[in-house]
């Protein structure tokens, strides 16, 4: 090979593997380690992008019920199944209608393209199914808070968390578990 070639293809090659240990590194920093969904920063740029496209998307709160006490009663390691098992059930539910993401702790949020279609009794069927974990099941629980986006005077992703979120909590109030909608 030509010298004078290879130092040309040198730093080329050399910006091209730190490009990739780059975007590796980004990819990495937008995922969350223990449930492979997306983080608040990697959710809310898909988020955004999907209610900009989508007049009848939804936004929805998960929040695990009792989670304080699962990993009190049986251990962080059953606190971190709960939480990667919550993860799939989410991501399975949105499939290719939506995204779901971690917040952190036992919150996850998802956005949907169409509430109606996406079925929110089955995703509460769903978070509320026992977890087969060391040879007994764990009860799992979760609270849900959704928001139509174009029942918002401005479809704003932050609104949309906003409305979400009280549906939610207004849910967790009545002492009851399950799905609520915002209104």
């Amino acid at each position: 090979m030509d010298l004078q070639l290879a130092a040309s293809v040198a730093p080329l090659l050399g910006w091209a593997v730190h490009g990739a240990i780059l975007t590796r590194r980004l990819t990495t920093a937008r995922r969350d380690p223990l449930t492979g969904l997306h983080t608040r920063a990697g959710w809310t740029a898909r988020a955004e992008h999907l209610i900009r496209r989508h007049p009848n998307a939804a936004v929805l709160l998960v929040d695990l019920d009792h989670f304080k006490t699962l990993n009190d009663t049986h251990g962080h390691a059953a606190g971190d199944a709960a939480l990667a098992e919550t993860a799939d059930r989410l991501r399975s539910w949105c499939g290719c209608h939506g995204i779901a993401g971690r917040l952190g702790g036992d919150e996850f949020v998802a956005v949907v393209h169409d509430l109606a279609a996406a079925d929110l009794d089955a995703l509460t069927a769903a978070l509320h199914r026992p977890l087969p974990y060391a040879g007994s099941p764990l009860p799992l629980a979760a609270s849900v808070g959704a928001c139509l986006v174009a029942e918002l005077p401005a479809p704003s992703l932050t609104d949309a968390l906003a409305a979400a979120d009280a549906a939610m909590y207004a849910g967790k109030g009545r002492g009851r578990r399950g799905s609520r909608a915002s209104r």
